[in-house]
């Protein structure tokens, strides 16, 4: 029997290598022309746009689910830094903390009533009981929750005007951040998951923006466009201000030829590399685990086909509700590590073309359905989105240099600034032309 595998198993197990070496060139590249402190600054928001990716990809790749509203899994994530790290608001919890509790645990017992309600009464009966209880229950959680929520926005609004956190270290809220986009998809799959699959992409996109403009409302929550400034960083990450007051690092800067300032920068985004490439390297590891398993296995079955996997015996809406939750918590642990990179909480930040459409072009492009090509998707296109910008203006001006001073040019000169879009677009559709399956198919 001949022991040698065919050529095209042989490319396409070269395929991963070759495309993770080029992105390794690309970021030497960067940091060899342009600066490593830039290559690093790609190549850490490209690691966490991968963790996104792959919480992404464990949804549609592993079982087929739109999702729509990534943004708000990810605005969630990013909640979690600032109720958990920051420190606590003097007063705030004492003012108003209590009475947002409870207008809480009355919404929810407004919501379970109802239900019951739904389940044990019949007739008109029901229909009027239940719009008694929500409107009471509405009119109830306002006359509780209004009056909270003033005292908090009155304590030092120009700086605070928050609940605050819990002054925990800053590494506990990422969990906290995956188990919070847990919950939100866990309350839309028990409601949109055993309907068809158009719903779920409609609940999802609804959810997400709900998400977003309630952390942008809410100020005594995150502040809302106020913003959150001064996010602690995870342990071992520095700050550049300590370093530079350190003086055996800026000896070691100097032997190197470094002065303090560039040094300590490059130290600290290096920290942040290996930090996210640990998260990376693990959730990839269970990632792959899971997929190789009885149970991604079946998860695939259920995938390519409902019909035959409910003959089986396997409960369909139950597992789909299963990967949904499992991969919000990814995208939620992204979030959270992006705002711990970036020490900031910007509600307005957050817009579906950014943290949705794009996450979704990075598994497409990646490979839908390999964990692999996802990581690969969240670097290269990250990589590309940044450069857009940088290319855009240079390739218009090649473009336009000909052409006399007129309307034309400066309409030419003002669109470079959509390049972003442009290239986005051209590489979903050359790698959908020549690639279907994306970069890194799956097998």
């Amino acid at each position: 029997m001949s022991t040698h595998q065919p050529k095209a198993a042989r490319g396409g197990a070269l395929r991963a290598p070759l495309f993770f070496t080029i992105i390794a060139l690309l970021i030497a590249i960067e940091g060899m022309t342009r600066g490593w402190n830039g290559a690093l600054g790609i190549l850490n928001m490209g690691l966490i746009s991968a963790v996104i990716a792959l919480g992404l990809n464990l949804q549609w790749g592993y079982a087929g689910l739109f999702n729509s509203g990534v943004v708000g899994f990810v605005a969630l994530g990013g909640l979690a830094p600032v109720l958990v790290a920051m420190p606590p608001t003097p007063g705030a919890f004492a003012g108003g903390g209590w009475g947002i509790l409870i207008a809480l645990c009355i919404a929810v017992a407004t919501v379970v009533a109802a239900v019951w309600l739904n389940h044990n009464l019949k007739g008109k009966a029901r229909a009027v009981a239940i719009i008694v209880t929500l409107i009471a229950g509405f009119f109830l959680y306002r006359a509780v929750f209004d009056p909270a929520v003033a005292v908090i926005e009155k304590i030092n609004p120009s700086a605070q005007g928050n609940l605050g956190g819990l002054g925990l270290p800053t590494l506990i809220a990422w969990p906290v951040g995956a188990v919070l986009a847990a919950g939100a998809a866990w309350v839309v799959g028990k409601t949109a998951l055993g309907l068809r699959s158009d719903y779920l992409a409609i609940a999802t996109l609804g959810i997400g923006e709900i998400i977003v403009a309630v952390l942008r409302n809410e100020e005594w929550l995150a502040r809302g466009v106020l913003n959150v400034n001064g996010i602690p960083r995870p342990w071992p990450v520095p700050y550049e201000i300590d370093l530079q007051a350190n003086a055996d690092f800026i000896a070691r800067a100097a032997g190197m030829g470094l002065d303090p300032v560039t040094a300590s920068t490059i130290t600290v985004k290096l920290l942040w590399t290996a930090l996210f490439a640990l998260v990376l390297i693990g959730l990839l590891l269970l990632a792959q685990l899971a997929l190789k398993s009885p149970w991604g296995r079946m998860m695939r079955a259920i995938r390519d086909n409902e019909i035959a996997a409910a003959a089986m015996g396997k409960n369909v809406t139950r597992r789909h509700l299963q990967i949904f939750v499992l991969g919000a918590a990814v995208m939620g642990l992204g979030g959270a590590m992006m705002i711990s990179l970036d020490g900031q909480m910007t509600p307005s930040g957050y817009n579906p073309l950014r943290y949705t459409f794009l996450i979704w072009v990075m598994v497409i492009v990646g490979g839908s359905g390999n964990n692999w090509g996802s990581v690969l998707g969240g670097l290269l296109i990250w990589y590309l989105w940044i450069k857009a910008e940088v290319w855009g203006p240079t390739l218009m001006g090649l473009i336009t240099a000909h052409l006399s001073d007129g309307a034309v040019k400066q309409h030419l000169v003002d669109s470079a600034a959509h390049m972003r879009l442009i290239v986005m677009g051209l590489v979903l559709l050359l790698v959908l032309r020549f690639s279907p399956r994306g970069l890194l198919p799956e097998r």
